[in-house]
């Protein structure tokens, strides 16, 4: 498995990531711990979580995700050998549960690493992500910006300086973002060298064939300040596989279960879906092998963040590190994204 510096940190992390936002919903323990299996013995030292996983969330199953990687470290014994990261919720999202409305201030990112990390039964996070900016911008497929000048969000500044109080005391060993602009990445990267605060490895963004926004802006600061991608949904939750295909939803599919998640589910999503499986398969691919390895060939990325709800699709997603795509087949996908240009931002 090919390996990649995390920003400018001292680890090296698999080129796929293991995601696990569905373990505790979709996932059972049992399942949680076979994928980690495969995945470590597959060559993925990177594990990425959060506090408020599983998806969708529900107070009644918050933190399950974390307790299961928990307990799966504490029965293995390979802490050290892997890349544990996990994030800090940001206020809203219908998370009135967790923190009276978890909020990016110090006390708050104080409880939640601690709670954090009781559940993982570790005594340190590798990385410790924000998960979405605590100020109104543009994440979560919002387009448009409606500069709000009243709103009193928690400063960035407040939210680093927390962040580095947990570096000095061991319990954190780099920080990331997830869900960022440009403007705020580089107002975190300003801060840091302006206060000698800890710089962000990495940025956690969606990145896939039908939502290429990340290229825009963030591409170009990701590579040049050395804050590389974390890819989530390069599969577009599970779009790009082609399994939702001519209206199909399969029993046990996210987006047959959860009428909620209609970030792909556009028609025009559907339409580039179907062009971008056509192309795969006239090129001896399975559609998701095409787009996580599109995702895997990118410079900016530093890792592609993989999730499964069975061994089979993990196995499928984890192959795709060893598919090269030619040039002929990049020309053509470059030529599907310009006819459908960000169908699902």
């Amino acid at each position: 498995m090919q390996t990649r510096k995390l920003g400018r940190t001292e680890l090296d992390v698999s080129l796929i990531c293991l995601g696990t936002m569905t373990w505790g919903e979709q996932n059972s323990e049992q399942d949680a711990f076979e994928q980690l299996d495969m995945a470590t013995a597959e060559g993925i030292n990177f594990i990425d979580a959060a506090e408020m996983y599983p998806v969708p969330p529900r107070p009644e199953t918050q933190g399950l995700t974390e307790s299961y990687l928990g307990n799966w470290l504490s029965r293995r014994g390979r802490r050290d050998d892997l890349v544990i990261a996990s994030k800090v919720a940001g206020p809203g999202n219908g998370l009135s549960y967790l923190r009276n409305g978890p909020r990016l201030t110090r006390e708050h990112i104080r409880t939640a690493c601690e709670d954090s990390l009781k559940r993982l039964k570790t005594d340190y996070i590798d990385l410790y992500q924000v998960h979405w900016p605590a100020r109104s911008t543009n994440f979560f497929g919002q387009l448009g910006y409606q500069h709000n000048g009243r709103e009193q969000a928690t400063p960035i500044e407040e939210t680093l300086a927390a962040l580095h109080e947990l570096v000095g005391e061991g319990k954190i060993r780099h920080i990331g973002l997830s869900n960022e602009t440009p403007w705020g990445t580089m107002q975190y990267l300003k801060l840091a060298e302006q206060c000698g605060w800890p710089r962000i490895a990495s940025i956690q963004n969606p990145y896939n064939l039908l939502n290429r926004s990340f290229e825009v802006g963030l591409a170009e600061i990701a590579q040049r300040e050395q804050v590389g991608l974390l890819a989530y949904s390069p599969l577009a939750f599970g779009v790009l596989t082609g399994k939702y295909l001519d209206g199909q939803r399969p029993d046990g599919a996210r987006l047959t279960l959860y009428k909620r998640f209609s970030r792909y589910a556009s028609d025009r999503g559907a339409a580039a879906a179907s062009a971008y499986a056509e192309l795969a398969r006239a090129h001896g691919l399975s559609p998701a092998q095409l787009a996580l390895a599109y995702v895997n060939s990118r410079g900016f990325l530093t890792s592609n963040i993989v999730g499964a709800t069975s061994l089979t699709q993990l196995k499928e997603n984890i192959g795709s590190a060893a598919v090269e795509l030619s040039d002929d087949l990049m020309e053509a996908i470059e030529a599907l994204h310009g006819d459908f240009t960000y169908p699902c931002p």
